[in-house]
C-alpha cells in the first residue's frame, strides 16, 4: 500500500513527427507530452528524471538528469504539471519508461514512476 501522502502518477501522450524523421537514414523522432499529477497529501518538487528508451531491436538509451525540459517544478497538492520533450530512434517502433526523484515538503524522497508507453510510426504496427 503506497503511503497517501506521496501519490504522483504519470500520463503520457506521444506522436510521430515525419517533419524531423529521416526514415532512410533510420532516423525516426518522436514527441511526447508529460502530465504530472499530484494526487498527494504534500507538496511536492521534481528533482530529476531516469529515462530508458528502447528501439525496436532491443538497444536501450539511459537518460538521467536534472529537472525537465530545464525546470524542477513544485507541483502542489490536487495540481498537475505539463510539458513536451522529444527523443529521436533508429527504428519506427520503440518503447520509454522511467520514474522522476520527487521531493515532498516533509523531507522525504521518494519515485513517481513512469509506466512503459509506445512510440510508434503510425502503420508500423500491424
Amino acid at each position: 500500500m503506497s503511503d497517501p501522502r506521496y501519490q504522483v502518477d504519470v500520463s503520457v501522450v506521444t506522436r510521430f513527427l515525419p517533419e524531423q524523421s529521416q526514415p532512410e537514414q533510420n532516423r525516426f523522432a518522436f514527441a511526447y507530452t508529460v502530465t504530472i499529477y499530484n494526487h498527494g497529501q504534500l507538496p511536492a518538487k521534481l528533482l530529476s528524471r531516469h529515462w530508458l528508451i528502447t528501439d525496436g531491436d532491443g538497444r536501450v538509451q539511459e537518460v538521467r538528469g536534472p529537472g525537465v525540459v530545464g525546470q524542477q517544478p513544485l507541483i502542489e497538492p490536487g495540481e498537475s504539471h505539463t510539458y513536451s520533450s522529444g527523443t529521436v530512434m533508429g527504428t519506427s517502433v520503440g518503447n520509454m519508461q522511467g520514474s522522476y526523484q520527487m521531493l515532498a515538503d516533509d523531507g522525504k524522497r521518494f519515485d513517481a514512476i513512469i509506466a512503459p508507453f509506445r512510440l510508434a510510426v503510425p502503420g508500423a504496427l500491424h
